[in-house]
Order: structure tokens, then C-alpha cells, then sequence
């Protein structure tokens, strides 16, 4: 499946990733591949830099990152848009990691919505290259992580599309204690967005959040407490009652698990299930080569005749080098 450039970012020189779907959308089946710039398939979760304008897998100092102002930015991968309810996810347990839509005994997820809400309430997705290790206690939560990537709330103005890779400033994060498992929850805001530069000063991003954007944060905190009661669950609790830490200790929490995945991909710690296949993360013994990138990805179902496309699968997302 051939994808065409639909355009530009605002940030100077362009590095274009790509997505291509694979399977029957709105089934088990579906799958959103990614490339990079070269048409090479790759693993979002490992082959996307974390942090913006750097190189795959280096200790990253803010002076090797693309900054706006004094800002460092970091790639988030977009699974799920704003307003929509359908449970995508970077799966993680199947190798090149391609979003899908997560199941639960043979049948599609989908958020409930909650009052007053309409599905997910941000952008939803993923920081790459992290890792919240499930056999490490987080001293601060007195929980082990959640085997996943850690995640993002985007609260720019924009719907973003499945798939699609967004510098964002971070702004702050919650520590979500969800069925007993540490699951941070970084709040974070498009570089791009016309509000991301009202948003400003070293400690009081969210306050400034709380002054742009009132009743988001209160809105976030509802919405993580209460999303699994629908489904027969109990309410989720949190570290720190709740409370938003800031932008300083959310940047701590993001290092700390890019620590942790630089161990699971450099076989320092057993990762399980977890499926650490690469293409271009250096010195990893789960490299792989461009071949058998694209037999993993050739195996996978084939988008059937008559099936549509969802718009914001047939595109390149753009972001600086």
C-alpha cells in the first residue's frame, strides 16, 4: 500500500513517517504498520526516537533536541484521537509493534462514555522508547509498572489522527495507580498548538493549564477514576491524591523509563511478552533486517477488497529533524 505526502509541519526541515493498514477495519484483524522515511517498516515503540530531532538511541541531552524557546520536545505517538471511543493501542507482544484495536475475550474494546464526555477526552497515545518495567517497584507509588509505554493526554485544540507522531511539550503528569499497577499519565500539549506558548514558566505549567483550560485537569482526573466502572470494574485511585505534579518531575518519570526500555532492548532485564524486534536501535540484539521487517509485515492480513481506507490512515505525518 503506497501512502502519499499530504503536507508540511511548521518546523523547518521534514522527516516524514508513514503508516500502512493491514486487515479489516473495526476488527481483530486490524493493524497500522509504520515506516520511516525511507519506506522502511519499523517499530514505533522502539525505532521512533523519544526525544524530538534526536538520534535513535543516545543518551539525549536537551542540547541534542529539537527545543522551541528553552523547551525540550518529545515524540508522541498518537493510538487514539480525541472524541472517539474505540480502545487503540501499540501492541506491544507482536513484533514491530503496530497499533490495533485492543480485545477482551475474542471481542473489540470501546471506552463507555462518561458523562458529560464523548469517548477519550485528549489525544491519546504514547511516549517511545519508554517502558514501565512490571518487575520494578516505583518508590513513589509503591507499585510495579504496567508493561506498557508510558502515556500521553495531548490537550491541544487539534483532533490528531491514529498513527500520527506530534512533538509535544510536556507539561506535567498523574501518577494513576490502575488495578494495582503504576500507570503515569503525562500531560502534554502539541508544540504547534496556538496555546502551547501561553503555557509557560519552569514550575507553573499547570496552573497555566488550569487558567487556559479550565475544568481539563478536574475533567481528567473524573475521566481515569471512572472509565472502567461500565464495564463492572472498580474506581481507579491515584498517587499523591490526585494531584498534578509539574513539568520537572514529569521530565524525571519520562527519563526513568527510557532507562527502563533502554535495559529491555539491550537484554539487561527479561521483558516476557514483551516483543523488542527493531530496526535501527544500536547495539540491540533484537535487530532485525529490512527482509524480515517486511515479512512480518506481509504476513499480517492484507486490506480486503472494498474495505475503506479511514482518512487518517492514507497519509505521512511530518515532524523535524
Amino acid at each position: 500500500l503506497l501512502l502519499a505526502a499530504r503536507g508540511w509541519g511548521l518546523l523547518g526541515a521534514m522527516s516524514r513517517y508513514g503508516t500502512e493498514q493491514r486487515g479489516r477495519p473495526n476488527s481483530p484483524d486490524y493493524r497500522l504498520y509504520f515506516k520511516n522515511a525511507d519506506g522502511k517498516y519499523i517499530s514505533p515503540f522502539h525505532d521512533i526516537p523519544l526525544f524530538a530531532g534526536s538520534k535513535e538511541d543516545k543518551e539525549i541531552p536537551a542540547k541534542r533536541s529539537k527545543t522551541t524557546g528553552s523547551e525540550v520536545l518529545f515524540n508522541m505517538i498518537v493510538e487514539v484521537p480525541r472524541w472517539t471511543n474505540a480502545k487503540m493501542e501499540i501492541a506491544t507482544e507482536e513484533p514491530l509493534n503496530p497499533i490495533k484495536h485492543d480485545t477482551k475475550k475474542g471481542k473489540l474494546r470501546y471506552v463507555a462514555n462518561i458523562f458529560p464526555h464523548k469517548g477519550y477526552i485528549w489525544n491519546y497515545g504514547a511516549l517511545p522508547q519508554t517502558w514501565e518495567d512490571p518487575n520494578h517497584m516505583d518508590n513513589i507509588t509503591g507499585c510495579c509498572g504496567d508493561n506498557d509505554p508510558i502515556d500521553v493526554c495531548e490537550i491541544g485544540s487539534k483532533i490528531r489522527s491514529s498513527g500520527e507522531i506530534v512533538q509535544v511539550k510536556v507539561l506535567g503528569v498523574l501518577a494513576l495507580v490502575d488495578e494495582g499497577q503504576t500507570d503515569w499519565k503525562i500531560i502534554a500539549i502539541s508544540a504547534d498548538d496556538p496555546e502551547a506558548q501561553k503555557i509557560h514558566g519552569k514550575y507553573l505549567y499547570i496552573d497555566d493549564v488550569r487558567k487556559h483550560k479550565p475544568g481539563y485537569l478536574e475533567a481528567t482526573v473524573d475521566w481515569f477514576q471512572l472509565y472502567k466502572v461500565p464495564d463492572g470494574k472498580p474506581e481507579n485511585h491515584f498517587a499523591f491524591n490526585g494531584e498534578f505534579k509539574n513539568k520537572d518531575f514529569a521530565v524525571e518519570i519520562i527519563k526513568s523509563t527510557h532507562e527502563h526500555w533502554k535495559a529491555l532492548l539491550h537484554k539487561k532485564v527479561d521483558g516476557g511478552t514483551v516483543k523488542c524486534t527493531n530496526l535501527l536501535v544500536s547495539g540491540s540484539p533484537f535487530c532485525c533486517s529490512e527482509e524480515d521487517a517486511r515479512s512480518i509485515v506481509q504476513s499480517a492480513p492484507a486490506l480486503m477488497n472494498g474495505d475503506s481506507i479511514p482518512p487518517e490512515v492514507d497519509s505521512w505525518y511530518f515532524f523535524p529533524k
